[in-house]
């Protein structure tokens, strides 16, 4: 395969030992990771797929993934390599939690019209697995939020997804 994945920043960016719970620290890792979308959007209109990653220590990391010989890879192929190493990484009981962030197009909840929306897949160790997105507007190079949403995500990088739920 031609594609590879490199840390973006090798130094730890913050320290989430202090997260009680799965997603506390979910959330403090999308709390790290999720200005940087906000920032390119403002300045460039998009943005390619990127991750972070909670430690075992608790340092968090921002992730970049990029396809060899390719300057303008596909989001698709660099959403599955951000997903490939972070298997590897859990597999290998490096991390924690890891987050993995990318525009989409989306119909928000109870709406007919597909937006703009900033994803991120969050995924904890303690079988925590979810989608947050953040529909937004971009107007004179602001990026302002719509109300967010959060559904279950797919329990990829772990290993364990859940049954559904029989209501």
């Amino acid at each position: 395969m031609n594609r590879q994945t490199s840390q973006a920043i090798s130094a730890p960016i913050s320290n989430a030992v202090n997260a009680a719970t799965p997603k506390e620290s979910c959330e403090l890792l999308m709390r790290e990771v999720l200005p940087l979308a906000k920032r390119m959007l403002a300045e460039s209109g998009e943005f390619y797929p990127y991750g972070g990653i909670t430690r075992i220590d608790g340092s968090t990391v921002h992730v970049a993934a990029q396809e060899k010989d390719n300057i303008h890879p596909k989001s698709k192929t660099l959403v599955d390599i951000l997903t490939e190493e972070f298997q590897s990484q859990a597999t290998n009981q490096e991390i924690q939690a890891c987050a993995i962030v990318f525009d989409v197009l989306i119909r928000p909840p109870n709406e007919t019209e597909k937006v703009d929306a900033i994803q991120v897949n969050l995924d904890h160790i303690g079988l925590y697995s979810v989608e947050v997105l953040f529909p937004y507007v971009i107007a004179d190079g602001k990026v302002t939020y719509r109300t967010p949403f959060a559904q279950e995500g797919d329990y990829l990088i772990f290993g364990t997804k859940r049954k559904p739920h029989a209501d």
